[in-house]
C-alpha cells in the first residue's frame, strides 16, 4: 500500500484504540466509522501516481523552467517569454528500478519534454507571428528518452533504447557552479536569430546559429556538436576511485566514448570529462558514398575552491568533418571544385566567479564568460566564399532557493560576428544579402528567469 494508505490505517488503528476506551457512546457508530474510513483511503489513493505492480518502483521527476527575454539586434528591440530550449524544457520523467538479485536490478526511464515557444528556434519574425511557432517545433511536447536497463554493482549498466549517447553533453555537464543552466556554450537563446548587415540595417541569409561553425548534421548546436538523445546500446561503468567510463553505439552509424572523473581535494572540488565520438556521413544528405565519419572531441573541467567560494570552467570542442570537401569560388568568384572548403571548427568556452551562501536561501553564484566560434563553414557560406566566426561574453547572477528546490537568475550577454572571404569583395556576398565588407551589427539581450525541481 502506498504511503496515504499506511497513514491513514495507522490513523485507523488510534481510532479505534481510542473507541475501546473512551464513552459507550462511541459504540453507537458501528459500521459505519470502517465504511467511512474505506472510502477515504479511496480518495488518497485516487490522487496518488499509481504504477502497474508491486516490484517496480515507480518515481515521477522533472522541473519547470520559463524565462523573460529583452534583446536588441542592431536595429529592432523587444522582449520575449521564452522556454529554455530544447532539451533544457520544462520536462517530466518516470524512472523505476526493480532488484534481481543482491547487485543486480533493471529498470527503465521514459522522458518527456514540453517546448514552449523554443529558444532554440525563435528569432525576429516567429515571435510577431505565432503561426509561424509550429513550424519552428515549438509549442509541441517530444520525447527526449525511453529505454530499459540491467545494471550490476560490480560490473556495470547497459542500456538500450532512446538514450543519451556517452558523449552526449559529456563537457557541460561538469559545470557544478550552479549556473549551467542559465549559462553554457549552446547557443540557447541567439541560435535562430537573424543577423543584421550593418550597412543597411536589412535582415542578411545568416543565422546567428551558422557563425558558430557547421556541426556537420551531427545535431546540437554551438559547441555542442553531438548533443541530442539517440536509439543507441549504451555502457556505462562502476565508479572506481572518482573515474568513470561509458561508450555507446547507434544505427546508421555512430559510435561514441567517454571518460569522467570527480573528487575533493584539500578544499577542492574537481570535475573533468572527455569524449570522443563518431558519425557517418549518412547524416548529410549530400548523396557522397564515400563512408567518411565526422570526428567530434569534447573536453571539460571544474575546479571549485570550497573555502573561499572561487570557481573556474572551461570546455574545448573540436569538430572535423575529415575531409569532405565543397566547391568554394576562387578570388574572381569562379568556382573551384575539391576546395576542401569544408573545414574543421573549434569551440573555446571559459566561464568563472564566486559561489557563496550570503543568505539563508541558499548559494548566490556570481559569473563571467567568454566563448569564440571559429571556423567550420556551412554550406550556405562555402557556395559564397565566406567564412565566419562569433564571440560572445556575459555576466550573470543565480539564486538558489534551497527550501523550493529553484534557481533564479537575471544575466547580459553580447554576440559579435565576423563575416570575411573573398566573396565580401567579389560581390558574391549579395547572395548572403550583405554589403561589400560583409560588416555585422551585434546582438545583445538580458534575461531573467527561474527553473524549479519537483
Amino acid at each position: 500500500m502506498n504511503k496515504y494508505s499506511l497513514s491513514a490505517l495507522v490513523a485507523a488503528g488510534m481510532l479505534v484504540g481510542g473507541l475501546s476506551t473512551g464513552s459507550a457512546s462511541a459504540a453507537d457508530l458501528g459500521g459505519n466509522c470502517c465504511a467511512d474510513l474505506e472510502e477515504r483511503i479511496a480518495e488518497l489513493e485516487a490522487t496518488t501516481a499509481r504504477k502497474g505492480n508491486r516490484k517496480v518502483s515507480l518515481t515521477v521527476s522533472g522541473w519547470v523552467g520559463q524565462q523573460v527575454m529583452w534583446w536588441d539586434d542592431g536595429v529592432e528591440s523587444n522582449a520575449y517569454v521564452t522556454g529554455l530550449g530544447s532539451t533544457l524544457n520544462s520536462h517530466f520523467k518516470f524512472t523505476g528500478q526493480a532488484q534481481i538479485s543482491p547487485g543486480w536490478s533493471a529498470g527503465y526511464v521514459i522522458h518527456v519534454e514540453a517546448n514552449d515557444s523554443d529558444s532554440l528556434t525563435i528569432d525576429q519574425i516567429s515571435q510577431h507571428n505565432p503561426s509561424a511557432l509550429g513550424a519552428n517545433g515549438a509549442y509541441a511536447v517530444q520525447l527526449l528518452q525511453s529505454y530499459w536497463f540491467i545494471k550490476s554493482d560490480r560490473l556495470g549498466k547497459v542500456g538500450v533504447g532512446l538514450q543519451s549517447s556517452a558523449s552526449d553533453n559529456a563537457a557541460i555537464l561538469v559545470d557544478g557552479s550552479g549556473s549551467l543552466v542559465p549559462a553554457n556554450w549552446v547557443m540557447f537563446d541567439y541560435n535562430n536569430f537573424i543577423i543584421r548587415d550593418k550597412a543597411t540595417g536589412n535582415f542578411s541569409a545568416l543565422r546567428w546559429g551558422g557563425t558558430a561553425g557547421s556541426c556537420f548534421d551531427g545535431g546540437g548546436t554551438g559547441g555542442d556538436c553531438f548533443g541530442a538523445p539517440r536509439d543507441s546500446v549504451r555502457y556505462d561503468s562502476p565508479t572506481f576511485g572518482g573515474f568513470s567510463v561509458s561508450a555507446s553505439w547507434g544505427e546508421d552509424d555512430f559510435w561514441d566514448v567517454s571518460g569522467r572523473y570527480s573528487g575533493e581535494f584539500n578544499g577542492f572540488k574537481l570535475a573533468a570529462a572527455v569524449a570522443y565520438s563518431q558519425f557517418s556521413q549518412d547524416f548529410f544528405a549530400q548523396n557522397l558514398n564515400d563512408n567518411r565519419w565526422v570526428d567530434y572531441f569534447q573536453l571539460g573541467a571544474y575546479v571549485e575552491h570550497v573555502p573561499t567560494g572561487l570557481w573556474l570552467y572551461g570546455a574545448y570542442g573540436h569538430v572535423d568533418p575529415n575531409g569532405v570537401t565543397l566547391d568554394t569560388l576562387d578570388v574572381n568568384g569562379a568556382i573551384v571544385a575539391g576546395g576542401n572548403a569544408r573545414s574543421a571548427g573549434d569551440t573555446y568556452y571559459i566561464k568563472g566567479g564566486l559561489r557563496e551562501r550570503w543568505t539563508p536561501l541558499g548559494h548566490t553564484v556570481l559569473y563571467g564568460e567568454y566563448e569564440k566560434f571559429s571556423r567550420a563553414n556551412p554550406d550556405a557560406l562555402v557556395n559564397l566564399g565566406l567564412q565566419a566566426s562569433s564571440h560572445l561574453w556575459g555576466l550573470g547572477v543565480v539564486q538558489e532557493i534551497d527550501a523550493a528546490a529553484m534557481s533564479l537568475w537575471i544575466s547580459y550577454r553580447h554576440v559579435s560576428a565576423d563575416v570575411s572571404g573573398v566573396g565580401c569583395t567579389n560581390g558574391a556576398a549579395a547572395g548572403a544579402g550583405l554589403s561589400a565588407g560583409c560588416g555585422t551589427d551585434d546582438f545583445q539581450y538580458v534575461k531573467a528567469g527561474a527553473l524549479i525541481n519537483f
